[in-house]
C-alpha cells in the first residue's frame, strides 16, 4: 500500500487536534451571562430552601398543637358526665352542697386545662345547621325557619380550628300553614 499523506494534510490534522484540545475562548459577555445565570439559580435555591424551612416549621407547630387530640377526645365523655351531674342542683342538704362545690371546682379545673390546650365548644344557640359542625339526630316540623337548631343533645367541640366532635342536634323543618 502506498501512503498518500501529504505534509499539508498532516499539518491540518495537527492544527485541528490542537484547536480541539484548547478550551473554547470565553468572552467577557458570556462570562457575565454565565455569572448572572448562576446567581439567579442560587437565589432561587435559597428562596426554595427558605420556603421549605417555613413550611416544615409550620407543620411541626401544627403537629404539636394537635398531638393531644386522641387524649382530649377520650376525656370529652368525662366532661359530659361532669356537666350532667352539675345540672342536677335541686338538693339543699349542706353536705351535698359542699360536695357539689367541690365537683364544680374539679370540673372548672379540668375544663380550664382543656381550654388551654385549644378546646372550645361549638355554639348552637340560634344557629343554623352546618354539616361541618353539627350532626342531625332529629327533625321537627314547626314554624321556625328551615334548618334552625332547636335543641342540642350533645355538645360538640373544636380543638384549635378542627372539629373533634360534632354537636348532636335537632333542627326545624318549616311547615307552611295550609290554606283551605
Amino acid at each position: 500500500m502506498i501512503n498518500i499523506k501529504s505534509k499539508k494534510t498532516d499539518e491540518k490534522i495537527e492544527e485541528t487536534k490542537k484547536e480541539s484540545e484548547k478550551p473554547p475562548e470565553i468572552t467577557i459577555d458570556s462570562k457575565d451571562a454565565q455569572i448572572a445565570e448562576l446567581t439567579n439559580t442560587l437565589k432561587r435555591l435559597q428562596a426554595e430552601f427558605e420556603n421549605y424551612k417555613k413550611r416544615a416549621e409550620k407543620e411541626n407547630v401544627n403537629t404539636i398543637k394537635n398531638a393531644n387530640v386522641e387524649l382530649i377526645t377520650e376525656l370529652l365523655p368525662v366532661l359530659d358526665s361532669f356537666e350532667l351531674a352539675l345540672k342536677n342542683n335541686n338538693c339543699e342538704n349542706a353536705e351535698i352542697v359542699k360536695y357539689r362545690k367541690g365537683m364544680e371546682l374539679i370540673y372548672s379545673q379540668m375544663y380550664s386545662i382543656l381550654e388551654d390546650q385549644g378546646l372550645r365548644p361549638i355554639d348552637t344557640r340560634n344557629q343554623k345547621f352546618d354539616p361541618f359542625r353539627h350532626e342531625v339526630l332529629m327533625v321537627k316540623e314547626c314554624d321556625e325557619p328551615e334548618d334552625k337548631i332547636l335543641q342540642e343533645f350533645q355538645k360538640g367541640y373544636f380543638l384549635n380550628e378542627n372539629v373533634i366532635r360534632h354537636s348532636k342536634v335537632m333542627i326545624a323543618k318549616h311547615v307552611e300553614e295550609k290554606k283551605e
